[in-house]
């Protein structure tokens, strides 16, 4: 940790002695989510309309895990591209995180709203992924996405 006027600073690529958990969902409960990171929270907002319109701060770690528990089926809305599946609860609205198969596994980058502690001070760092290449949005998702384990309630 820095000192920086007079309090304590993580750095960016600082990582933690043991995992963090941090835990949530939507707002009725039938969608859970559990991300176990070893590395601080580092929020992007994702400039297209649909993330602007949540205002989405979308958090992932390719060496971290999440657990996604659902007591129902969550609504798959695609667009754009149609590479990945944005996860919405059908009860109550709430967009939780987008999910993609790519080389067999499940991947995921969590909304950070959707977290227990949302976090209020962390602000997203803009990021534009328009006219991105199915390859290059493979190969990014791959490097940044969280495996993910479905399991049903």
């Amino acid at each position: 940790m820095a000192v920086s006027a007079g309090r304590l600073e993580r750095r960016a690529d600082a990582v933690y002695d043991t995992p963090m958990r941090y835990e949530g969902g939507c707002h009725c409960g039938a969608i859970r989510l559990a991300f176990e990171t070893e590395k601080p929270l580092a929020p992007r907002a994702c400039q297209c309309a649909f993330c602007r319109r949540h205002a989405a701060r979308s958090v992932s770690d390719p060496d971290g895990t999440a657990i996604l528990t659902c007591a129902v089926e969550p609504s798959r809305y695609r667009f754009a591209s149609r590479s990945a599946d944005y996860l919405i609860c059908p009860r109550c609205g709430i967009y939780v995180g987008a999910m993609t198969e790519l080389e067999g596994r499940d991947l995921i980058t969590i909304n950070l709203n959707a977290f227990d502690d949302p976090h209020p001070g962390l602000e997203g760092t803009p990021v534009s992924y328009e006219g991105e290449a199915a390859e290059t949005k493979a190969a990014r998702r791959l490097g940044r996405w969280t495996p993910v384990r479905l399991a049903r309630r």
